[in-house]
C-alpha cells in the first residue's frame, strides 16, 4: 500500500547575480588593459612627434638669434609672422632644393621600382644560388647611410676605384669627379641611393610574389599563356598591393634625404647642384645661425609630406584598405546595446 506525500511547496532558484556588472566590470577592465598599453606610446609620440611640430610652427614665426631662449618669444621686435615662409618660398636656393628631392622621388619610383620587380621575378625562380643572390641584394640596405656614404665618397673621388677601373680598361675619357661635377652629381648621388634602397624593394616584392597562387600561373600556361603573358596578366596585378606599398614608402624616404647627400657632397657642391630640403633646412637652421627660418622650412617639409601621404592613401591605398577594417554589422550593435 502506497502512502501519497505531499511535496510542499516547490524550491525555485533564485535569480542570482545579474549579467549587467559583469558586462560593465568586463568592459571596465578592457578599457583598463588599454590604457595601459597605449598611454606609454602615446606619451612617446607626443613627445617626440607632436610637440616638435608645434614647437617648430611656433619658432617659424620669430626672427631667433643661434642660441635663443624662451624669453626671446617674449621680445615684439622678433615676431616676424609668415615672413620666413615667403622668404622660403620666394628664395631660389630653396626652390632648387624642392626640385632635386622631386627629382630624386620621380626618378626613384620610374628607375628603382622596374628593376626591382624584373630582379625580383627573377628570384622568384628557381635558381642555384638563390638565397646567396638574396643576402647580397640586401646587404647594403641594412649598412647604415653614413658608413655607405663614405664608403661611396673614397670610391669616386678622382683617384679612386672607379677611375681607376675605367682607366686600367681604357676608358679614362670616361673618368670623372663623380660628387664634383654638378651636371652629374645629382645623378650619382641617385645611383647610391639606388644601390643602398633597391635590396629592400627586391624583399619586399619577393614577400609579395610568395602570396601568389602557383596555380595560377600552371594553369594560365597550360591554356597556352606565355611567360610574360602571365607576369602582365596575372602575376603584376597580384602584386598590386605590394607596389603600392612599396611606392609610398619610397616617397616618404624620398622627401626625407638627407644622409646621403649630407656625407657625400661638398657644401659648395651641394649648394649648387644637390641641395635638398632636409639639407637645406639643417644648414639654414644650424648652421647659418637661423633657427626660425629654418623652423619655417621643417615646417613646410612637414606639410608637403602630409599632404602627400594623405593624398597617396586616399586615392591609391583606398582599394587596399577597403575591408580590411572590418565595420560591426547591425546584430552585433544589438548585442551591445543589450
Amino acid at each position: 500500500m502506497t502512502t501519497l506525500t505531499n511535496p510542499g511547496p516547490a524550491v525555485t532558484a533564485g535569480p542570482g547575480p545579474s549579467p549587467a556588472p559583469r558586462a560593465r566590470r568586463g568592459q571596465t577592465r578592457k578599457r583598463l588593459e588599454i590604457f595601459l598599453f597605449v598611454t606609454p606610446a602615446l606619451v612617446l609620440f607626443i613627445g617626440f612627434v607632436i610637440l616638435p611640430v608645434i614647437l617648430a610652427a611656433v619658432y617659424s614665426f620669430y626672427n631667433l638669434p643661434p642660441a635663443f631662449q624662451w624669453d626671446d618669444l617674449a621680445e615684439p621686435e622678433r615676431f616676424v609672422g609668415f615672413d620666413n615662409y615667403v622668404r622660403a618660398l620666394t628664395t631660389p636656393e630653396f626652390q632648387k632644393a624642392i626640385g632635386n628631392t622631386f627629382f630624386i622621388l620621380v626618378m626613384s619610383l620610374l628607375i628603382q621600382g622596374p628593376i626591382a620587380i624584373g630582379v625580383a621575378l627573377l628570384l622568384n625562380r628557381r635558381l642555384r644560388g638563390r638565397s646567396v643572390f638574396r643576402l647580397l641584394i640586401f646587404v647594403p640596405y641594412v649598412l647604415a647611410e653614413v658608413i655607405a656614404g663614405l664608403a661611396w665618397k673614397l670610391i669616386l673621388q678622382p683617384t679612386g676605384a672607379v677611375n681607376a677601373t675605367l682607366e686600367s680598361m681604357g676608358l679614362g675619357f670616361l673618368a670623372r669627379n663623380w660628387l664634383a661635377d654638378p651636371e652629374i652629381a645629382l645623378w650619382t648621388i641617385f645611383f647610391i641611393l639606388t644601390w643602398k634602397y633597391i635590396g629592400f624593394a627586391i624583399l619586399l616584392f619577393l614577400a609579395g610574389l610568395q602570396g601568389i597562387p602557383e596555380e595560377l600561373a600552371e594553369a594560365a600556361q597550360i591554356d597556352g599563356a606565355s611567360w610574360w603573358q602571365v607576369q602582365r596578366h596575372i602575376t603584376l596585378p597580384l602584386l598590386g598591393p605590394t607596389i603600392r606599398i612599396w611606392a609610398f614608402l619610397s616617397i616618404i624616404g624620398s622627401l626625407q634625404v638627407f644622409d646621403m647627400v649630407w656625407v657625400t657632397v661638398a657644401p659648395a657642391v651641394r649648394r649648387i647642384a644637390t641641395e635638398t630640403m632636409a639639407t637645406y633646412m639643417v644648414q639654414q637652421g644650424q648652421f647659418a645661425g637661423q633657427p626660425g627660418y629654418g623652423s619655417a622650412i621643417a615646417v613646410i617639409l612637414f606639410v608637403i609630406s602630409l599632404v602627400i601621404a594623405l593624398a597617396y592613401q586616399r586615392f591609391a591605398l583606398r582599394r587596399d584598405l577597403t575591408g580590411a577594417i572590418t565595420k560591426p554589422s547591425a546584430r552585433s550593435k544589438r548585442k551591445q546595446v543589450r
